[in-house]
């Protein structure tokens, strides 16, 4: 026969010394096409097609913004940017990353860490892994050393591995005080 034995467990009373860590996930698509820039995580790539979209087509921050949304359960980036609203056509991504970084701000909050992983299978990427790295940090204002980038191929398959679009899937890790 067992003992009910009885453990207690010592509550925290202070919640003023302790903050709230969130991970969020952002996903995006885009299709390439001939005679636009190629923008990945704010930084331009000379090549002869681009993604086609209603802004720059920089799915590499739009992921990341849906991450950072997501985390602070504030929607997702076609919430404050509609894609119906004509006006907003060829919007630079770093004003949708300005804005994101504005509601991060008014929520007392702030990102510990960018995970970025893209699916590309044209231009190789890795050439670019640096570039992009530091223009990510640049774009939402953290160190370098709390940004990952890395870039997969589909070995050839489906639309992405024709060189007809890109995947870009992202996670960040956002602290609110």
């Amino acid at each position: 026969m067992k003992k009910n034995i009885k453990k207690s467990v010592k509550k925290n009373p202070s919640k003023k010394n302790m903050f709230d860590f969130r991970i969020g996930f952002g996903y995006d698509i885009h299709r390439m096409t001939e005679g636009r820039d190629l923008i990945l995580g704010g930084y331009k790539i000379n090549y002869p097609k681009g993604m086609l979209g209603h802004s720059d087509g920089d799915l590499i921050i739009h992921s990341v913004c849906d991450a950072i949304l997501g985390a602070l359960n504030e929607g997702e980036i076609g919430v404050y940017f509609p894609p119906t609203d004509l006006t907003l056509m060829g919007i630079s991504s770093g004003v949708i990353a300005e804005r994101v970084l504005e509601i991060l701000k008014k929520r007392r909050a702030h990102i510990n860490q960018i995970d970025v992983t893209l699916v590309a299978e044209e231009p190789k990427i890795k050439p670019y892994y640096e570039p992009i790295k530091k223009s990510l940090a640049k774009v939402f204002k953290i160190d370098e050393n709390r940004v990952s980038f890395k870039a997969k191929s589909m070995e050839g398959l489906g639309e992405v591995g024709r060189g007809e679009a890109m995947i870009c899937y992202a996670v960040a890790g956002v602290i609110l005080k």
